[in-house]
């Protein structure tokens, strides 16, 4: 008999033949809503489980789990899984990095541009049917060619980002957990290394791009968006509950900053609906790496890593090495 693995989300067809070749698949190809005791149901007799972000792994389940020998997220970041958890009731737990590096990096510039140049603001007008004559005061935004990008998070994607900014004639700025090396500085539009706090006074544009864990909560709240120019723009393609949404929300409203472009919020999909009052934001239900051939890489990798897992093979991208019993 083959090991019986959940796959907790709709995923790519093909993806679903892949692991049937290994495994006997209960997959949610309908895409049900799955709460913490439908989710723990659903795991009893599974080895394995092909998981999503939106679905939470906790001691708790862990315990009334006890078949689960390995949990795979399809994404890079893992705070939905409790890893010390994980790791004392001998579950592997993998993630998927490095092949959403370039796209999350195109959809962090995306947003940007689009909200140092009120891209959506300037829409919503057009479908409004409010052009009828153009004006030179119209939708006036902020450069980003010449300008100062602050990049908070200074890992592959942080470095993809910098790299972007080249063709624009930038200067890089960065702020990051340890200094990178001078290569990687160079290599990255010779960025150059402050503090957080220096970076928010000096940047014209911030973009978050760091991994999620309690110390970072709220790492930019309304303390640390006071130190941003007036005309500065902040995006966050990182993780929900880095910023204060609330306060955010506040500095926008109140112009402290220019403009802002989310991705990822606290609370997410149940997002503070105050930001649908605010012009000076575009908003994005967490797609920062939703193109066809990523995602379809980021379920391959998924997959491998959970095929390894359960074949007594190192899973390539294993979280907690400690639980791998060669």
């Amino acid at each position: 008999m083959k090991p019986k693995i959940l796959v907790t989300r709709a995923i790519f067809p093909q993806v679903i033949q892949y692991l049937s070749e290994h495994f006997d698949v209960e997959d949610n190809q309908n895409d049900e809503g799955y709460d913490d005791a439908e989710l723990v149901r659903r795991l009893q007799g599974k080895v394995g489980v092909f998981a999503s972000p939106s679905h939470r792994f906790t001691a708790e389940l862990f315990a009334a789990c006890p078949t689960l020998k390995a949990v795979c997220n399809m994404a890079v970041g893992y705070n939905n899984i409790d890893v010390p958890a994980a790791t004392a009731a001998g579950v592997m737990v993998t993630n998927t990095p490095d092949v959403l590096n370039e796209t999350t990096a195109d959809f962090g510039w995306t947003l940007m541009m689009a909200a140092a140049r009120r891209v959506s603001e300037s829409e919503h007008y057009l479908r409004a049917g409010l052009w009828k004559k153009s004006h030179y005061l119209d939708f006036l935004g902020v450069d980003v060619h010449g300008s100062t990008l602050g990049v908070i998070g200074m890992g592959r994607i942080g470095q993809a980002i910098a790299r972007r900014s080249m063709g624009f004639n930038m200067k890089v700025v960065y702020h990051n957990r340890t200094r990178l090396a001078p290569e990687l500085e160079k290599a990255a539009n010779n960025a150059h290394y402050l503090s957080r706090d220096e970076l928010l006074r000096t940047a014209d544009h911030v973009i978050l791009v760091l991994p999620y864990s309690p110390a970072v909560h709220h790492l930019i709240g309304a303390e640390q968006l006071a130190l941003m120019k007036p005309t500065a723009t902040l995006v966050n393609i990182a993780r929900g509950g880095i910023v204060d949404d609330a306060a955010l929300i506040n500095a926008l409203k109140a112009g402290q900053i220019a403009a802002a472009g989310v991705d990822v919020f606290e609370n997410e999909p149940a997002f503070n609906p105050d930001f649908l009052s605010l012009k000076n934001v575009v908003l994005t239900s967490h797609i920062g790496s939703a193109s066809v051939p990523t995602r379809h890489a980021m379920a391959y990798c998924a997959a491998d890593n959970l095929i390894a897992a359960l074949s007594a093979k190192r899973p390539p991208n294993l979280l907690n090495a400690e639980t791998f019993k060669s």
